[in-house]
């Protein structure tokens, strides 16, 4: 079988196991970008590096598909820098607001893929929608202390958190509305643009004094490559494939395991609060995510 095969025919099977484990390996994602950010390389510049030396190594993909990544014009760059705007504002969110805030209000997106799909796909919003719509929202409140007034994100990580999980909804839609674009099209445009946008941000709001020098950057490397090579770029490409091959409902219930690795995982390796109100954010937001499955499922069931 070919990689082109491999990437185009609908293997319903692998592309539960590609959202499970995608889901999974982002809920530790946080934990490289706090340790770069600890080494001394903060803020956009930890996820520049992270990008670039992606980019780097996926660079002969790029290479071998140049005509047809090239031939996807305006459509493979708008989904790539949508996408890579998502993962920047995603990963930085992570330096600036307790990691289970971050991933909870990231994990607002069904609320916001159901608005996309409505507004530009044309799908109608169904009652179960509705109800993953209404859990969202509470879930919101509840992490955001609807009892102190009204629920603003309090700090400028909990907005990058939010506006990400709204990026990725629009990447999404993007992806099924253009579904002839190439996995590894998307992926490396992907890489791309987060790389630029990383640089430009750090150099806009952290300055070029702040860009980390070799000293800072050869320490990190030898543990960072193997992540990326052996984790993070084979987790970027199987996402990016099985994402388009199962309905919004199956995806969303499998990338949920993110939400309970980020919660345990914080729990074991920082210092961070998670208690009753936390616990029970989670819990109205993976129903939001997971409404559209449950709820048929229980009418079939009487």
């Amino acid at each position: 079988m070919t990689i082109n095969q491999i990437f185009h025919e609908g293997h319903q099977g692998l592309a539960r196991v590609a959202c499970l484990l995608g889901g999974a390996v982002w809920g530790l994602y946080w934990i490289p970008l706090r340790t770069l950010d600890s080494a001394g390389i903060s803020g956009a510049w930890a996820s520049a590096l992270f990008n670039l030396i992606a980019l780097v190594f996926i660079a002969p993909f790029i290479l071998i598909r140049l005509r047809p990544w090239l031939a996807g014009g305006l459509q493979i760059q708008l989904t790539g820098a949508t996408l890579g705007l998502t993962l920047l504002v995603y990963s930085t969110a992570f330096l600036y607001t307790d990691v289970v805030h971050a991933i909870l209000l990231y994990y607002l997106t069904p609320i916001w893929g159901a608005l996309f799909g409505r507004l530009w796909l044309k799908e109608k919003i169904s009652p179960d929608q509705l109800v993953g719509i209404g859990f969202g929202i509470v879930g919101m409140m509840v992490i955001l202390h609807i009892d102190e007034g009204f629920p603003w994100p309090r700090n400028i990580g909990d907005w990058m958190a939010l506006s990400a999980g709204i990026l990725w909804a629009l990447g999404a839609t993007m992806t099924r509305r253009f579904p002839e674009q190439h996995t590894l099209d998307i992926v490396s445009t992907w890489f791309l643009w987060c790389t630029i946008f990383a640089i430009i941000a750090g150099l806009i709001f952290q300055g070029s004094q702040s860009i980390p020098d070799l000293a800072t950057v050869i320490p990190v490397i030898y543990w960072v490559i193997p992540i990326i090579v052996l984790i993070v770029i084979p987790t970027f490409i199987a996402i990016t494939w099985g994402l388009p091959q199962l309905n919004p409902g199956t995806s969303g219930l499998l990338f949920m395991t993110e939400i309970s690795v980020v919660t345990v995982s914080a729990a074991i390796l920082t210092d961070e609060h998670i208690g009753v109100r936390e616990i029970l954010g989670v819990v109205l937001i993976s129903l939001a995510g997971l409404a559209e499955v449950i709820l048929p499922r229980l009418r079939r069931a009487k």
